[in-house]
């Protein structure tokens, strides 16, 4: 018996034995884990979208809405939105471009929509006439186009109705107009049934992937909002995309 039990640990013994690798195999598997997703690395030619965000100034949403509103607004993240990459030298086209209207304004000049000032005070409102209403942007010249981000009102966590993204090199859109973003969902707008959804307006802003499409000029939409009027508000508009060479 005694005998047996020597054998056994012997075996053991064996079987414990450190696992011998050549030293190639744990630089290979060195190499594997650094690129797997946790360390991955941004492609050189990407950056962070340079989106600087303004003052938060409310919490939670709007306590008057019903069910059946509430059911068609996205749920808020409750978390900080993650940054898209976008290339190198993206920056904002919108700056102090000319603004047009379908109406001109009810208070605050068209400039203010890209004079970069996005903070929830009333002096950085443009407010438009009631109905539909639409702003537009003129870049300059056609560029590559990466995001488009846009705060109507956020002093409060209010919802904008038919809420339509388009871009094109037209400047009267009626030619070559391309979609971005429709949460028009009763198309009362005109436009096509949106598959968006309506959001709560926040510091964040919505932020609307222009999928690198090539446009000289951003038309925006809406018609109104869950507000105490029914006027349009635009605080600021931010066009991200490579100036053209």
């Amino acid at each position: 018996m005694a005998s047996d039990n020597k054998s056994t640990m012997r075996k053991v013994h064996v079987n414990l034995k450190p696992l011998q690798l050549p030293l190639a195999a744990f630089t290979s598997l060195g190499i594997a884990l650094l690129a797997g997703p946790a360390f991955a690395q941004q492609p050189s030619d990407q950056v962070p979208l340079p989106l600087k965000l303004p003052r938060a100034v409310f919490a939670g949403t709007h306590p008057d809405l019903t069910p059946a509103q509430l059911a068609r607004i996205e749920k808020p993240a409750n978390k900080p939105r993650a940054v898209p990459l976008v290339p190198k030298g993206t920056t904002n086209l919108a700056l102090h471009k000319k603004v047009s209207s379908s109406t001109p304004p009810v208070a605050g000049p068209l400039d203010k929509i890209v004079d970069g000032n996005k903070e929830a005070t009333e002096e950085s409102v443009v407010e438009m006439k009631t109905k539909l209403q639409w702003v537009q942007i003129d870049l300059g010249a056609a560029a590559n186009l990466s995001y488009i981000a846009v705060w109507h009102y956020h002093s409060e966590p209010v919802v904008f109705h038919s809420v339509v993204v388009q871009v094109s090199n037209d400047p009267l859109f009626l030619d070559g107009v391309i979609t971005l973003f429709n949460n028009d969902q009763d198309n009362a707008a005109g436009l096509g049934i949106g598959k968006d959804r309506e959001y709560f307006e926040s510091s964040e802003g919505k932020l609307v992937d222009a999928k690198n499409t090539k446009a000289r000029y951003v038309r925006l939409y809406s018609k109104g909002s869950t507000y105490r009027d029914p006027l349009n508000r635009y605080t600021e508009v931010e066009v991200y995309g490579v100036p053209a060479k």
